[in-house]
């Protein structure tokens, strides 16, 4: 399928392109609700792929034959396509394996480059843990002090606890844009004009935002923001850092090796340009490329389009679920101050319980602590069942999905059927 942006958005044919959603799980058809953890991938992303191993396989940056002329071009047009995607220039978009790896970059080559004993990390309770053990431990080397502001209990930022937090003078502020248990979007643009005043850097975790709404990251004016490749139909492997490109040419790098020298002596070494002085070795490639085709089908789509059907998603999702007595739902219950996620637990049932049941019915949710260990402490509970949703899902599979949790009931007997 050509996705054609000017058109209605017809999931049906959206689906189509995706060959995972045509399994069945059992005599079940498969309904995918995994979305924060990963995405599928359309073929049009896989085939970037193949085509990449089977037509233009070669090193990067360092070959003067075609193959290598060809891998190069494909992958500095990826960037170029990334960077745009969220508003950037293409030098300032360092590819990663991950969020995770892109905000370990942060914390090791600017962090220890700029932290000292005493200076402020500010991070907000609802992190991710890779938005959090990465500064817990460049704490330890620099002597710094993290500060974690709170959320309260509906599920937002407290933001007269941010405030209070800022008259600290932090040196770092490093928040999530959509927290993925609460749905949470965070108003990373206000915080990080704040962030600012008061001196702080701003670094934001984008992993559940750049897949679902339009990012602009001058718009946002932060310094740092990190994504993932396969959460936005892309594969694993890759991912993306922007920065401020006077901060790339003072951070020192984050790992030594190949490409990403000018010249080597036998006592010293000097560094090639960004991004490159922060890509170490042969990078990689034809995931880069399969991101840039995966850029290419959202915008297709329209990531305005996306985020409404979404929308619409989470809306008839939280209806649903809103109206048991014996389900508990996490975080804002407006749709329009969530991305496309809600956790949600049964009073009486575990939630690996629960999943374990609706995947019976061919019906895909995680269930865990989503690597937030403390916001799990902060809700008391010690994980959660979360359904999440994506550009291909429907309203009809968010309402499979709700029946199925009858099954829930029969199973455990509570309540019975409905």
């Amino acid at each position: 399928m050509t996705v054609d942006i000017n058109t209605t958005y017809d999931v049906q044919a959206i689906r189509a392109d995706f060959p995972i959603l045509q399994r069945r799980i059992g005599s079940y058809p498969l309904i995918y609700l995994d979305n924060a953890a990963t995405s599928q991938k359309p073929r049009q992303v896989i085939d970037a792929l193949v085509h990449y191993y089977e037509f233009s396989n070669a090193n990067v940056h360092r070959g003067l034959h075609t193959l290598a002329e060809e891998a190069t071009e494909a992958y500095e047009t990826a960037r170029a396509k990334v960077a745009r995607f969220i508003g950037a220039e293409p030098e300032s978009l360092v590819f990663t394996r991950n969020t995770t790896e892109a905000i370990n970059l942060v914390a090791y080559a600017w962090g220890l480059a700029n932290l000292r004993e005493g200076d402020v990390v500010v991070l907000s309770e609802m992190e991710h843990h890779s938005n959090i053990v990465p500064w817990q431990l460049v704490a330890r080397l620099t002597g710094a002090k993290l500060h974690y502001v709170p959320f309260t209990s509906d599920g937002e930022l407290d933001s007269d606890a941010l405030e209070q937090t800022l008259r600290l003078e932090p040196k770092l502020v490093a928040i999530t844009h959509v927290s993925n248990v609460l749905g949470t979007v965070n108003p990373v643009e206000e915080i990080t004009r704040k962030a600012h005043e008061a001196g702080a850097r701003v670094l934001v975790d984008g992993a559940q935002a750049v897949p679902h709404k339009p990012v602009d990251v001058r718009r946002i004016g932060c310094d740092f923001y990190a994504f993932s490749g396969h959460k936005m139909l892309a594969p694993t492997g890759i991912g993306a850092l922007y920065a401020r490109r006077e901060l790339l040419e003072q951070m020192p790098p984050f790992m030594g090796g190949g490409s990403m020298i000018r010249k080597v002596t036998h006592a010293s070494s000097t560094w090639a340009d960004v991004p490159t002085k922060l890509e170490a070795g042969t990078p990689n490639i034809a995931d880069a490329v399969a991101l840039g085709a995966a850029v290419d089908y959202l915008q297709a789509v329209g990531m305005e389009a996306i985020q409404q059907h979404e929308r619409q998603l989470t809306e008839e999702a939280l209806r649903l679920l809103d109206g048991e007595e014996d389900i508990e739902i996490y975080g804002p219950r407006n749709a329009s101050r969530r991305c496309g996620l809600v956790s949600f637990n049964f009073k009486h049932v575990h939630p690996h319980d629960a999943a374990q049941i609706l995947d019976q019915r061919g019906i895909a949710i995680r269930a865990g602590h989503h690597c937030c260990q403390i916001i799990m402490r902060k809700l008391d509970v010690t994980a959660t069942a979360r359904a999440s949703f994506y550009l291909y899902n429907t309203i009809e599979e968010v309402r499979t999905f709700w029946k199925a949790l009858d099954d829930v009931r029969k199973v455990f007997g509570k309540h019975g059927g409905r």
